[in-house]
């Protein structure tokens, strides 16, 4: 079986704990870049070696290497950081990276273009701040997300609570990352591989796959519960959390033209009580450690493993590890997966501004001076703030007597909610994409604001501008942007060119399914307005984009993964 692992397990084994040889690495001052195998255990320390596309070619015409940088991803938690974590974070992007910071679908914080020679100051930095990259990226669970609902409860005080316990509990354990980042103690011993204690959860090769866990509350799918591995939905009786509904097996990735790739909504598995979190979770993880495929890695995420072996038989290997005997699962239900905006006031008396921020890009820009804006905000500021899982921003526990200040400093810098657009634009998002995604085919980020203008116009045509519609567009079909679950979800094929995606739900609680591929512009633009015009002629009361296209027959329901391309197809 060893010859048929993939060459990323060989690597991992042969890390010592995922130290391999980034302190060598980072030491050659003869390249930017870092050793191939290191590029791989780089990203269980929150790295990705990137490189500018835009001059790709100019840069071989005049036999330069490429033009390598790193992107650093910080995990938030919970999504939620201090004022002094987010200047912290604005001090870093300005001395080492690109002046801008990138707010993730994750609920992290990313810095793009962070050359080598600045990659162990920027990892210093963020530490000193009480932050760490660790398991923001890699074969381990990565940031543990939770809702960031503005009408704050003591139920959401408790999940959030709850998400980051269990975020401690599933932190890798190597000291790999103190030696090499942060100068600390090394194991004296010529052996560091036999002298250090195997991960306690994760063993010597980790996870065969990057692994993402989420806490939700109902009403509001913000975190996409059904695109996680793991999720947890709270269940509230009486205004009291009586535990959660474990869901496993969720996924958004998948590969053009490979159909046993697709993405996959997540399975509830039972019902789970707050104690036995913990276990259940671990336990979860260890099946997928032990039974997930390590020799095809685009077979290798827990979706595929529930799907040959069935839920059932994971159910009893989760509950024979855990000890714990999973409850029946008791009743939920979802409205939406975007955000709501603008001013709420929690049970305790604080306010909470959810604030819009396109595709997660901190930056000045015209009039919006987001990146000015907020750095003021943060000095003045006693509360928190709180990463939203769709690239958003929540100025969190305001006082009363500090709102009008907080608002007066939002219109200052033209960054107020009033200042955007429409209702498609506030329920957009776009992964990064060009010219820094090594994974990219084409663009997103910089493309999706263009395109979303066109499509405001033909929306105000037909007279919903008052109707909110998801749209997501990512580079690649990795899927990071979740746009398979979005009612107009766009996946980068090739440059100017897209698969278009139609007929989820607005609550992300079903898939979409393709109606036109490899389309450019036109085309696309071409397929929408007549159906946003049938939209407005025959849509029933409250009806959602998505919901009507499956209704009337436009696109085929798609509840479950393996049927994701048949769908497409019909």
């Amino acid at each position: 079986m060893a010859d048929k692992l993939s060459d990323v397990e060989r690597i991992k084994s042969e890390s010592r704990q995922l130290r391999g040889t980034l302190t060598e690495s980072l030491a050659n001052p003869l390249t930017g870049a870092i050793a191939a195998d290191d590029t791989q255990l780089s990203k269980f320390h929150g790295i990705y070696q990137q490189d500018d596309r835009d001059l790709r070619s100019e840069r071989m015409r005049a036999k330069l290497e490429p033009a390598y940088s790193f992107m650093i991803r910080a995990r938030v938690p919970a999504g939620v950081c201090t004022p002094t974590q987010w200047l912290n974070m604005d001090r870093m992007a300005n001395d080492y990276a690109n002046g801008t910071i990138r707010l993730t679908t994750r609920q992290a914080f990313q810095l793009h273009g962070v050359i080598k020679r600045n990659l162990k100051a920027s990892i210093a930095g963020i530490n000193s701040a009480m932050m760490d990259t660790i398991a923001a990226c890699g074969d381990v669970n990565r940031n543990v997300m939770a809702p960031v609902l503005p009408a704050l409860s003591a139920v959401h005080r408790q999940v959030q609570a709850d998400a980051e316990r269990l975020s401690d509990h599933l932190t890798p354990a190597t000291r790999a990352y103190h030696e090499i980042w942060l100068d600390g103690e090394k194991l004296d011993t010529p052996d560091v591989q036999a002298a250090t204690v195997e991960e306690p959860i994760y063993g010597k090769t980790y996870l065969p796959r990057k692994f993402k866990t989420a806490f939700v509350v109902p009403p509001q799918n913000d975190v996409d519960i059904y695109a996680q591995d793991l999720g947890f939905v709270a269940i509230v009786e009486d205004g009291e959390l009586k535990g959660y509904n474990v869901t496993v097996g969720g996924g958004m990735g998948m590969s053009h033209g490979e159909p046993e790739t697709y993405p996959r909504l997540a399975d509830v598995l039972g019902f789970v009580a707050p104690d036995d979190l913990l276990a259940v979770a671990e336990a979860v993880v260890t099946t997928q450690r032990d039974h997930g495929d390590r020799s095809n890695r685009k077979h290798a995420r827990l979706k595929y493993t529930i799907e040959d072996h069935g839920l059932d038989w994971f159910r009893g290997e989760v509950e024979e590890r855990s000890g714990v005997t999973l409850g029946g699962e008791r009743p939920f239900s979802f409205v939406a997966n975007g955000d709501v905006y603008g001013w709420q006031q929690d049970d305790a008396g604080d306010w909470h501004y959810l604030l819009f921020v396109e595709n997660g890009r901190i930056a000045d820009r015209g009039e919006r001076r987001l990146m000015a804006g907020l750095k003021e905000i943060a000095e003045r500021h006693r509360g928190e703030f709180r990463l939203t899982p769709n690239q958003n921003l929540v100025i969190s526990k305001v006082d009363s007597a500090d709102k009008d200040g907080i608002d007066s400093l939002l219109r200052e810098y033209g960054i107020e909610n009033s200042s955007q657009a429409s209702l498609l634009r506030l329920n957009s998002m776009a992964c990064v994409a060009m010219p820094t995604c090594a994974l990219a085919m084409a663009e997103s980020e910089r493309y999706l604001p263009d395109l979303v203008s066109q499509l405001e116009a033909l929306l105000a045509e037909s007279g919903l501008d008052d109707v909110p519609i998801t749209m997501r567009m990512t580079g690649c079909p990795n899927g990071c942007a979740r746009p398979y679950i979005a009612e107009i979800g766009l996946v980068g094929k090739g440059p100017g060119r897209y698969n278009l995606y139609l007929g989820a739900g607005f609550a992300g609680e079903r898939l979409g399914a393709m109606l036109l591929e490899n389309a450019n512009e036109a085309e696309i633009v071409g397929a929408l307005q007549p159906l946003f015009e049938r939209f407005a002629a025959e849509r029933e009361d409250n009806e959602h984009f998505g919901d009507f296209l499956v209704r009337s027959g436009v696109m085929r329901r798609v509840d479950a993964g393996r049927e994701f391309h048949a769908a497409s197809a019909a």
